[in-house]
Parts: C-alpha cells; sequence; structure tokens
C-alpha cells in the first residue's frame, strides 16, 4: 500500500464510529422501497452535518449530493439503497420488516465515504467530482404499491434507480459503481461479471361465478384457466435456452373466494428473468400466448399487466480488473475473489450498467441467508469500513493522474443503450396492459397477448 492509499485508508478509518453508528440506526428503522423515510430523515441530517448541500427527491425518499475537486473531469456516482425488505418472521422485524439484504450497510459506508472526503488532503491530485447517492427501492417488491404510486404520477418505474435515473439525477455521471454486502464465506471483495435482468407480471383470470355444487356448468372457472396457462408455460421451459438463463416462478395471490362458488377472479404475479432485454422480451411474449390461450380455452379472459424491471447488469471489464487490482493492493491478494458465473438475482444496478460502465462488486461480513429470517451483519468491520474504504481507493484510481484510468473505463466501455434516450425506449416497450382474449360475435376467438 503507497502512502496515498494509507492516507485515504485512515481518513475512512476516522470515520469508523459514524459508519456503525449510522448502520445499527438504519437496522433498527427498516422500511420498504419508497417509504423509507426515516432512513432518509437519518442520512440527511447526517450529510448536512457534514457540510453536503443535498439535492432531495422531494415526494419519494432519496437524495444526491457532489464532491467537487476543483477541476474537471468525470463524474463517478457511488450509491447506497435505503430499502428493506418485508422479512416479517426475522426476530429483529420492525412493523414486519427487516434489513435483511444489507442495504443499511451501504448507506451507512457511503455515508463514512461521504465524511472521509472532507478530511484535509483527501481531494489532491484528483480532478473530476464525486456524487453520492443514497437511492430508494431496489428491491423489487409491493408491485400493487408500486402501481398505486405510478397511477398517481408520483413515479414512473419501480425501481429508484431507474426512476433518478429517469428524473435527471445521473444526466453527467460517468461511471457508477456499488458495493454489495455478502455473507460470503470468503472475507472480503468478489466481483462478477454479471447477473439477470427481469420484466414483472400480474396476471389476472377472469371468469364467472356460479354455484360450485348446484351450477357449475353456469360458472366459468378462473382458477382451472390460471392453473392451464401455468402448465402451459411450464411445458414451455424445454424451449428456453440456457444461455439466456430464463426464469418464471408464478406465485398465485388470489384463488378464489368461497369454497362453494366457481373462481371467477384469480391473480398470480412473477418475474420473467433472463440474460437479456431480447431474451426475456422473447420469452415473455411465448409465456403470455400461453397464458391467453389457456384463457381461451376455458371461455375466460386474462388481463396481463407487464411492467419494466431491471435489466441485466453488465460488470464492465475494465472496472472489473480495477476492483481486481485495487483490492490486492489495498488490502492483499487474498481478499478478493473473482466470479466468472453468470448470476439469476436481479438488480436496478442492471440498468445503470446499460447506460455507463459500472461495477457492482460485493463485500463480506453478513451472516444468515440473503433474503432469510437468519440474515444479519457479523462482521461489521469488512462489511462497513473495508467496503467504505475499497470504494474510496476506487474512485482515487479513477480520479487520480488526469483522470486517466476514469477516460480509458469510458471511451473502451460497451454500453447496451449509449444514449439514455433509446435506454427509456427499449424499456417503455415492456410496458403492457391488456386483456388479451375477444369472444368475437362469429364465434371465432382474438388473442392479443403482445404490446404491438
Amino acid at each position: 500500500m503507497t502512502d496515498r492509499q494509507q492516507l485515504i485508508v485512515n481518513n475512512v478509518d476516522t470515520a469508523k464510529q459514524l459508519i456503525l453508528d449510522a448502520e445499527r440506526w438504519i437496522w433498527a428503522h427498516p422500511q420498504t422501497g419508497y417509504t423509507e423515510w426515516q432512513a432518509h430523515d437519518y442520512l440527511v441530517e447526517k450529510y448536512e452535518a457534514l457540510g453536503y448541500t443535498l439535492v432531495k427527491a422531494g415526494n419519494i425518499p432519496g437524495f444526491y449530493t457532489d464532491v467537487e475537486t476543483g477541476k474537471p473531469g468525470p463524474k463517478v456516482a457511488i450509491f447506497g439503497e435505503l430499502d428493506a425488505l418485508d422479512i416479517a418472521n426475522h426476530p429483529e422485524s420492525v412493523n414486519g420488516m427487516t434489513h435483511c439484504c444489507g442495504h443499511n450497510a451501504q448507506s451507512a459506508a457511503l455515508l463514512g465515504i461521504a465524511a472521509a472526503l472532507k478530511q484535509p488532503h483527501a481531494l489532491d491530485g484528483l480532478c473530476g467530482s464525486i456524487r453520492f447517492i443514497s437511492v430508494p427501492a431496489e428491491e423489487l417488491i409491493e408491485l400493487g404499491y408500486r402501481e398505486s404510486l405510478r397511477k398517481q404520477g408520483i413515479i414512473k418505474y419501480f425501481g429508484g434507480k431507474v426512476e433518478f435515473m429517469y428524473r435527471g439525477f445521473m444526466d453527467d455521471c460517468d461511471i457508477a459503481l456499488l458495493v454489495h454486502t455478502s455473507n460470503s464465506e470468503h472475507k472480503g471483495i468478489g466481483v462478477g461479471v454479471g447477473n439477470n435482468g427481469c420484466l414483472t407480471k400480474n396476471i389476472n383470470y377472469e371468469g364467472v361465478s356460479a354455484h360450485a355444487g348446484g351450477a357449475p356448468h353456469l360458472g366459468v372457472n378462473a382458477l382451472y384457466a390460471a392453473n392451464l396457462g401455468l402448465n402451459a408455460v411450464n411445458a414451455l421451459r424445454e424451449t428456453f435456452q440456457e444461455k439466456d438463463y430464463i426464469r418464471f416462478h408464478p406465485v398465485i395471490t388470489k384463488g378464489g373466494g368461497a369454497v362453494n362458488a366457481i373462481p371467477n377472479d384469480v391473480r398470480v404475479e412473477s418475474y420473467v428473468r433472463g440474460a437479456s432485454i431480447e431474451a426475456i422480451v422473447s420469452a415473455n411474449n411465448r409465456i403470455n400466448r400461453a397464458l391467453a390461450s389457456s384463457a381461451a380455452a376455458m371461455g375466460a379472459n386474462v388481463h396481463l399487466q407487464d411492467f419494466p424491471g431491471y435489466c441485466p447488469l453488465y460488470n464492465d471489464k475494465n472496472l472489473y480488473q480495477l476492483t481486481v487490482d485495487v483490492v490486492k493492493e489495498g488490502f492483499g491478494e487474498e481478499w478478493i475473489q473473482e466470479d466468472t458465473k453468470w448470476g439469476t438475482g436481479c438488480t436496478d444496478m442492471g440498468d445503470i450498467s446499460c447506460v455507463m460502465p459500472t461495477v457492482q462488486p460485493y463485500c463480506s461480513g453478513a451472516c444468515g441467508v440473503g433474503h432469510g429470517s437468519d440474515y444479519g451483519i457479523n462482521d461489521p468491520e469488512t462489511a462497513l469500513v473495508v467496503s467504505a474504504q475499497y470504494q474510496v481507493l476506487m474512485a482515487e484510481a479513477l480520479l487520480s493522474n488526469n483522470a486517466e484510468m476514469a477516460q480509458k473505463v469510458i471511451k473502451e466501455a460497451d454500453l447496451v443503450y449509449p444514449d439514455k434516450k433509446d435506454y427509456f425506449a427499449a424499456v417503455d416497450k415492456i410496458f403492457l396492459d391488456k386483456k388479451a382474449v375477444t369472444q368475437n360475435e362469429d364465434g371465432t376467438i382474438t388473442l392479443d397477448f403482445q404490446n404491438i
């Protein structure tokens, strides 16, 4: 480790207690996406006490603020996520919610980075700027609530980073970084090649109610239609190619009302996950065809609602290698773990990676099962302090020497959508809201299950 790197590490150490206290406070005040006002208010107070001027999202939680070096150059965005999960059976849940994905650690580490960069000589030799973005709603849950916000015009997109990008909060950002907390047995930083994206689905089968014992012939059973639809999709699974990593995992959220009434209103939610937008859209068209034709076979209808979820995450090759180099030099070779396997989870960092070079490594320090009832932070020194130190070292590596490395990353980035307008145009094509079956007067049936 160089003298400069040691200074950076020491600057984070000066904020250690601030970081640890913030993690514990946010852990004790969990709230789910777009409701994280407690964490928002807590962090606003802490950032302002450090002397930062914040740009707040306003009608949703979250904010951003910039650190200016005083010299022109690229802008590096560093994220911290605010939201928790609805894990009611966790022993430390609050109102049914718990930080079982470690976002509390992310936000605390980001606060520590902000404090470290206020230390003397922290910005010496750097150019450009760093944007801290405290962002809501990464977990793609409570879709009904988010759709209600969308209908009210409060949000347009379910994911917080996508919504922030839509609002222009990243228009001048060039590179993006977020460190996610991990329960890995490997102590240190892990980095992979990327992971799936997804779209979200509401599937509402509509039948006709009738007495289940006395006159079932007068009804149209929406539950049977739904069962046919899910079985039809299961029959499609062998057509999903391994290279596309397609995942379809529906849950029936409403199966009927009364046991003696033919179900006329059955509701299903699902994701369609995949390794590219093209693969997701292609698989989803086949899935919608299976759902619609099954409704038609029963004389029922199905209301299909598709919403943009998250784009696949593609970790930038140069940022991947820089992560490896920074960790080896700053902490030792044993602290880095490289993973070349494609991941099948999803995150809205994927959307960021489509429009600017991005990397999302993982930092150990958690225990238990992610999203599980035994999750927690058992090594705060690593999950919080090492995470913050790594991120400041990355910013230093990118923005020192006239931002030579940042310029290389930007120049060589292989982006899916170099223009954000193209990204939003592609994402908006996913929106679908229609009844898929029309019973025509001549006895024929028309299926309309695509967004065309």
